[in-house]
């Protein structure tokens, strides 16, 4: 039996719009990956906290590029680029309902160990914590907030 993906590449966090997601120690990574339809554009922004309750939470101005695409496997990913900053702005365009944006946990201010991307819009947000530190089980991984 193969050795499945939940648990040894990854863990996840399906409604993550606005949740503090445990990095630092649990994972090198984070990438959320993102949708609203319709072509209306949204604008996602990304936050830091030094616990999952939220203290010092503070904008987190590291993203310099995301990509995007019409997230129904038509079209390939697009990338974009803009100045490192806490937040992306999808354009009102089909081509940009999905976005997926990439944190490294080296991002991090000192101290802090968790992030949020947080909607404006009506946008779902998908955290998929990565390269992980310890691989187990699905049953046996921890809460991605805790």
């Amino acid at each position: 039996m193969s050795q499945r993906a939940l648990g040894r590449l990854f863990n996840t966090t399906p409604a993550a719009d606005g949740a503090w997601i445990a990095l630092k120690g649990a994972a090198a990574g984070v990438t959320f990956s993102c949708y609203l339809g319709g072509g209306v554009g949204d604008v996602y922004t990304l936050q830091e906290a030094k616990d999952s309750s939220g203290t010092g939470a503070q904008n987190l101005a590291c993203i310099a590029e995301y990509h995007t695409c019409t997230g129904n496997g038509s079209d390939a990913w697009t990338r974009r680029t803009q100045a490192a900053g806490a937040t992306v702005t999808t354009a009102a365009a089909a081509t940009q309902n999905a976005a997926v944006i990439e944190v490294e946990g080296t991002s991090l201010s000192d101290g802090y160990r968790y992030v949020k991307l947080t909607s404006t819009g009506a946008g779902t947000v998908n955290a998929l914590t990565r390269d992980l530190g310890v691989m187990r089980a699905p049953a046996s991984l921890p809460a991605t907030g805790a």
